[in-house]
């Protein structure tokens, strides 16, 4: 992530100018207001047309039809996005710094595809149907996948480009299966046609309490990793250096990615590109240091999910788009602008 980065940002690690730390802190405050802004928004603007005088009512008067669009949908699929927006743009975060790869995302490298290769073969097979159930076939099959993809990449000699290419690669055949499996068993397609696409929309009041343990444990966890995480993302040598140690960094970053994105995936199915996009659009603002990049990245990537949430919701009424097929196609683009300009930079 920052193996390019010149020596001059790499001294942010260990001080900022005050006057940077303050903007960086103001800038995070005006982050939280857009990401209460957006939650609003996601909570007022649906598929059914509601004015603002029947979600108020919906909210805080009204237990009957307002009520139930309001805070049993409404309000329920608003902290879902929330709590997996966070998890998402945190676990690609802590995975670029990990893999000092610019291009790596629980997406792009192939850990949403075990973890969702994982849940669909926990309820065809196994006739597990709860999401306490299947989380833990989730984590195995995100971990899983990551330790292949880091294997098939080289290891500790893994480039930008070969963690990308075994993570399509894996994906694409994980995705395959699923097709594989859904086309052979109706009652399979039936329960996982909307899942496996990424969606908000069956969210629940107890998949919320399912997964906020799984998802408050990884991002701690991962917020804790900043100042280790910004020496390894330095290279070996300095990271030794620095007295970081790099075998129990790393062990952490993966158990953090991996619970973050498994937890994520098996509440509302696999997300691309918001754990890839987040953390590059916040570092032209924050700099190289992690200290800054977590936070924001945590805040924002809420944003962007419940942003392409209510999206989806408005272009199809009444029906609606699914937001793993909104993020995925602004984040196609996104991606293919991310590689040109750093072939660019490298020329």
């Amino acid at each position: 992530m920052l193996v390019d980065s010149p020596p001059e940002e790499r001294s942010e690690h260990a001080s900022a100018p005050p006057t940077r730390r303050t903007a960086r802190a103001l800038g995070l405050l005006v982050a939280v207001a857009i990401l209460l802004l957006v939650a609003l928004a996601s909570i007022a603007i649906g598929a059914k047309e509601l004015s603002l005088e029947q979600v108020w009512h919906g909210l805080f008067h009204d237990a009957g039809t307002y009520g139930d669009v309001v805070v049993d949908q409404r309000l329920s699929r608003t902290v879902l996005g929330l709590l997996v927006g966070a998890a998402l743009g945190l676990s690609g975060a802590v995975l670029q710094a990990l893999t000092r790869n610019p291009l790596a995302d629980p997406g792009l490298l192939g850990i949403n595809a075990g973890a969702s290769a994982a849940v669909v073969t926990a309820m065809t097979f196994f006739g597990v149907t709860s999401l306490n159930g299947y989380v833990w076939f989730a984590f195995a099959g995100a971990a899983a996948v990551g330790a292949l993809v880091w294997f098939l990449g080289g290891s500790r000699g893994a480039t930008p480009v070969r963690l990308a290419l075994a993570g399509t690669a894996i994906s694409a055949a994980l995705y395959g299966y699923l097709q594989a499996v859904m086309i052979t068993d109706d009652a399979a397609l039936g329960k996982m046609r909307f899942w496996t696409v990424g969606s908000l929309a069956s969210a629940t009041d107890s998949t919320i309490v399912q997964v906020l343990p799984f998802l408050a444990s990884g991002t701690i966890l991962a917020l804790l990793l900043a100042r280790p995480l910004n020496a390894v993302a330095m290279g070996d040598d300095t990271a030794r250096a620095l007295g970081a140690n790099l075998n129990r960094t790393r062990a952490l970053a993966m158990l953090a990615a991996t619970v973050l994105c498994g937890a994520a995936t098996a509440a509302c199915g696999p997300i691309v590109f918001v754990g890839l996009m987040v953390p590059h659009a916040v570092r032209s603002f924050t700099g190289p240091d992690l200290r800054w990049i977590l936070p924001y990245a945590t805040v924002l990537s809420p944003v962007l999910l419940l942003g392409a949430d209510v999206l989806g919701r408005v272009v199809a009424r009444p029906s609606e788009l699914q937001v793993g097929i909104v993020t995925a196609i602004i984040g196609g683009p996104v991606f293919i602008f991310l590689v040109r300009r750093r072939r660019t930079a490298q020329l």
